[in-house]
């Protein structure tokens, strides 16, 4: 009785001492260009992300690719759904189109469909966010294209958790606007 006494009252002493959870919100990266494409319009599938970056901890890669967290700090929203919604909200900003995320909302089909799936997604000890991996594009036209995106956005150093959501956002936008000039013209 007195060692379950012991560890309830260890048990009680951690609780009081953990670090207090915050959620990260990742702001608007704003988008100013204008691209047009051969689709009126485009159904994107939910974004593939590996494994950590998946979850809703916030990773950091140091020197050596060691991958660690900050107790306390997550995402605010599961990372495959807000970065889908983030592609699919930029990707019509930037081409005029209608573009949703699936399962396609409006009637008929789309004209082509993007999948993305992301190798790399992580803010690394040198200041840099970095968001890499692979995206198709397919239509009942037949045109089809593969291809690879790796994309760098700086990182000012010991600025905190929110620089690395800014540019994670930034990120995102940055493949809206690689897909729509590369992959759906």
């Amino acid at each position: 009785m007195k060692r379950f006494s012991a560890l309830l009252l260890l048990a009680a002493l951690a609780a009081c001492t953990s670090v207090p959870e915050q959620r990260l919100t990742v702001p608007r990266a704003p988008v100013e260009t204008k691209q047009r494409i051969a689709f009126a319009s485009v159904a994107l599938r939910e974004v593939s992300l590996p494994g950590y970056a998946a979850g809703e901890d916030i990773y950091l890669s140091d020197a050596l690719g060691v991958l660690r967290t900050q107790p306390g700090l997550f995402w605010a929203d599961d990372p495959a759904r807000a970065i889908t919604l983030e592609l699919s909200r930029h990707l019509a900003q930037i081409t005029g189109a209608r573009v949703a995320s699936e399962p396609w909302p409006f009637g008929g089909f789309p004209e082509a469909q993007v999948e993305v799936r992301v190798e790399e997604m992580l803010a690394q000890e040198g200041g840099i966010f970095r968001l890499a991996g692979q995206y198709f594009v397919s239509s009942e036209t037949g045109r089809a294209r593969a291809q690879l995106f790796d994309l760098s956005v700086p990182v000012p150093l010991d600025s905190g958790a929110t620089a690395i959501a800014a540019a994670r956002g930034q990120a995102v936008r940055d493949l809206a606007l690689a897909i729509a000039r590369d992959g759906l013209r």
